[in-house]
């Protein structure tokens, strides 16, 4: 997801940033230059290593002379569920990929909440998020899983980002909120007063702990709020699953969910990120996808965005299918009949009497010497079909065999007998520009379904001298 404080302008962001010391894009990033002795800390963005290190680390050590109340566990609690969902909910669902609308209260609330988990403004953080999903993976990432799983997770904030690099994004849709303008505008202020002094103003006012409000419904709220958001960045892109696609690196997984109020299913999310849910199953854990549909039957949220479910079936069905021509790429599945030579009759029973166990199903010659000893029928039943035309024994008449039995036979295939089966017609056809197409994996392998090997036959056939 994205950072805590802001960073300098990329893309279509450069008209509303804050005040700053004026960004000039013709000159030389620090970030262009090598990490040495005498400069590593001018590539070390000290605001947030102050904001995301120090401060927590500061409050860690505070609560060790501060007694934490009950009152004030259970309101640190509520304000992190509330500021997560600001982020969740809010700046990620609302307003990074529109997947729902809101009212203008739930937009105030949801800014409000938001800004307390010290994040950055609404606005920067959607530009910087949909620059993730347009790059993902690539340089102009912002906080790319490929440079590794810490600089995902907190890497990208604590050094420097050459602004340049960064993928640009459109963001005219945000500059038009006023809700998100006025954020951006007032964001320290949001920030000040929703991170640290209304957290106290409950506790202290509520029941006297102004230093507990401070400690663990701020600091050490704000810490927590972060790491669970940062762990979108690199958690959901290292853990788990991709039931949608595996080109790019997002991935479901229940502890990511469990981590980040719902947003672990981070593969089915990159694939349709419109859509307001990131959980589609009832027994996965997407308590923002509740809340938003609770808004709704308070008249809060209205056009929730979902993804027609025939396409979600396809992208899970394609994903599979790759997944099943890849585990089918590993297997034996005998030479490919168009590759086998073409052997006459004569010299086929010609072979078998000189001692090599030679069997002929549907026009297939398959030498079945290793196999004789260990046939489930015994020695005899198979011996008798060498040298001839086995096709009827083999399909009902001695014995109707098994799907595996046809799968394990075509792993002995040694040649096919001129005239018969389908590889002399294939070749025909393709010599006569007739079309004839084969169900292939993506690898142009030929598929054979259970039961429709070349050497079964539907009903038994009489046995012939010859093919």
């Amino acid at each position: 997801m994205a950072s805590q404080v802001q960073q300098p302008p990329s893309g279509m962001a450069k008209p509303l940033e804050p005040t700053r010391k004026k960004y000039d894009p013709k000159k030389s990033h620090i970030t262009e230059e090598p990490i040495t002795k005498s400069n590593w800390y001018k590539h070390v963005n000290w605001l947030n290593v102050t904001l995301i290190i120090g401060l927590p680390i500061y409050g860690l050590i505070a609560a060790y002379w501060t007694p934490l109340q009950l009152k004030t566990a259970v309101w640190a609690i509520a304000y992190y569920f509330m500021t997560g969902l600001g982020i969740t909910a809010g700046y990620h669902r609302l307003w990074a990929h529109t997947s729902y609308s809101a009212r203008t209260p739930l937009k105030i609330f949801l800014a409000a909440v938001g800004g307390g988990a010290v994040e950055g403004s609404i606005r920067w953080w959607s530009r910087d998020h949909r620059a993730h999903h347009r790059y993902t993976d690539t340089d102009k990432d912002p906080y790319s899983v490929r440079k590794g799983l810490l600089y995902s997770h907190i890497g990208w904030m604590i050094m420097k980002q050459n602004p340049k690099r960064i993928g640009r994004t459109d963001i005219s849709d945000l500059n038009d909120d006023p809700v998100v303008v006025w954020q951006h505008r007032n964001y320290i202020k949001t920030v000040i007063f929703m991170g640290m002094i209304f957290p106290c103003l409950v506790t202290g006012l509520g029941w006297g702990d102004w230093m507990g409000g401070f400690i663990y419904a701020g600091i050490l709220r704000i810490f927590f709020v972060q790491q669970a958001t940062f762990c979108v960045n690199s958690l959901a892109h290292w853990l788990g699953d991709q039931p949608f696609d595996d080109r790019n690196s997002p991935r479901d997984h229940v502890v990511t969910a469990l981590v980040t109020l719902g947003e672990g299913y981070h593969n089915f999310h990159h694939e349709f990120p419109s859509d307001y849910r990131n959980a589609i199953e009832w027994h996965q854990y997407d308590p923002t996808k509740w809340a938003i549909w609770v808004w709704k039957q308070l008249g809060l949220a209205y056009d929730l965005k979902q993804f027609k479910q025939n396409e979600i079936e396809k992208g899970r069905l394609q994903q599979l299918q790759k997944k099943l021509d890849q585990k089918r790429q590993t297997l034996d599945w005998g030479i490919p009949l168009e590759q086998l030579p073409i052997i006459d009759w004569e010299d086929y029973q010609t072979e078998a009497k000189n001692g090599r166990a030679l069997v002929a199903v549907a026009g297939v010659i398959h030498d079945v010497t290793a196999f004789i000893k260990d046939h489930p029928g015994g020695k005899a039943l198979i011996s008798s079909g060498i040298g001839k035309d086995a096709t009827a024994i083999f399909n009902g008449g001695v014995y109707n065999h098994s799907n595996a039995a046809h799968n394990l036979l075509s792993t002995m295939r040694v040649g096919v007998i001129r005239g018969g089966c389908e590889v002399e017609i294939w070749k025909r056809a393709q010599r006569e520009n007739k079309d004839i197409s084969f169900v292939s994996d993506t690898a142009g392998q030929k598929i054979y379904r259970a039961g429709f090997q070349v050497t079964r036959i539907a009903e038994p056939v009489a046995s012939a001298d010859a093919a």
